[in-house]
C-alpha cells in the first residue's frame, strides 16, 4: 500500500466526499485506487481515458459497478448496456464480462465475498 493510498484509506472514515474526485485519469491508461479492502469485500475506483477497456472475465463474486462519470459500456454474458453517470449494474458470479469506456469514464467496484 503506498503513502498516499494509506493516507486517503486513514481519512474518509466519517468524511463526506466526492468519489470522483479520489482518481484521476491518465492518457491511454485505466487507473485503479482501492478506498475498502477486506476478506468480505472491497471498494474500488477507477478512471478509464477513452476506448480503454477491461476484456471479458469472470468473478467468483458479485459485483456492483457505479458509474461516476462518464459513459461504458458493460457487456454481461453477451448482452452489452450503455450506462451514464449515476447508474449502476449488479454483474453476478461467474457471468463472464467486459467494460469499454465511451469517452474517459470514472466508476466504483464494489466486491461482495460473502
Amino acid at each position: 500500500m503506498t503513502d498516499d493510498l494509506k493516507q486517503i484509506g486513514d481519512d474518509l472514515p466519517g468524511r463526506v466526499v466526492d468519489p470522483a474526485a479520489l482518481i484521476e485519469y491518465q492518457d491511454a491508461a485505466v487507473v485503479s485506487r482501492t478506498l475498502i479492502k477486506k476478506p468480505t469485500g472491497t471498494v474500488t475506483l477507477f478512471a478509464f481515458d477513452d476506448g480503454q477497456e477491461l476484456s471479458e472475465h469472470t468473478a467468483p463474486f458479485d459485483a456492483l459497478v457505479m458509474i461516476l462519470d462518464g459513459q461504458v459500456e458493460i457487456t454481461i454474458s453477451g448482452n452489452p448496456s450503455k450506462l451514464a453517470a449515476g447508474q449502476m449494474v449488479i454483474m453476478p458470479a461467474d457471468e463472464p464480462h467486459a467494460l469499454r469506456a465511451l469517452g474517459r469514464m470514472k466508476m466504483m467496484l464494489v466486491m461482495v465475498r460473502s
